[in-house]
């Protein structure tokens, strides 16, 4: 059985595991965004995006200015101070200005005439990865802004750089490897603070 990627996290928002394609283990932190047929799996995995070509490196570069930036909101709306989760997006004015450039790319509805009839479409006046890259952005729109822009966290775990949508009122941490992990070390440090002379 294959291994669920790091960054596919089934009940998050698509923008959450778009930001968590940074991740974190004990050989330190990851970029599951590796080159533009990277990308494209990963679209393809986690959005409607169904295109088999593999964006250029101008759509690739803008996905990872997407991704950075909207790490860089999201730590904004957490607090988040984590050295490991901090992004090459340091400005927010910086962050809010790549996510607006790429919403200008979302498919829109107009005005057209099919079969004699007055049809509304949508229409891309995009690549298709620009698209599903507005289309994250707009996702991500509502995300930081929105009802769940309070539920938004970091995950606090040791060495861990993700984000998580808090979904019930005891969640702490992105996943249960995270909550086990710190469980184990705090149960490490009682045992050690009692062996202590």
């Amino acid at each position: 059985m294959a291994t669920t990627p790091a960054w596919l996290l089934p009940d998050e928002p698509t923008p959450v595991r778009f930001m968590n394609t940074i991740w974190a283990d004990t050989h330190g932190v990851h970029d599951e965004l590796t080159g533009p047929a990277a990308l494209r799996d990963w679209l393809l995995a986690a959005t409607d995006f169904d295109s088999a070509a593999v964006p250029s490196q101008d759509e690739f570069d803008d996905a990872l200015r997407l991704r950075d930036s909207l790490r860089r909101l999201a730590a904004h709306n957490t607090a988040d101070v984590r050295p490991s989760a901090q992004s090459p997006v340091t400005e927010i004015d910086d962050a809010v200005e790549a996510v607006n450039a790429l919403l200008a790319d979302l498919p829109r509805a107009e005005l057209a005439v099919q079969d004699g009839r007055l049809q509304a479409v949508d229409r891309q006046h995009a690549s298709p990865c620009r698209s599903a890259l507005a289309g994250l952005g707009y996702e991500a729109l509502g995300l930081l802004t929105g009802p769940a822009a309070v539920n938004l966290r970091a995950c606090n775990a040791p060495h861990c750089v993700l984000y998580f949508v808090k979904s019930h009122p005891r969640r702490e941490w992105c996943s249960e490897a995270c909550g086990n992990r710190v469980r184990a070390a705090r149960h490490y440090q009682r045992v050690r603070g009692r062996k202590s002379p």
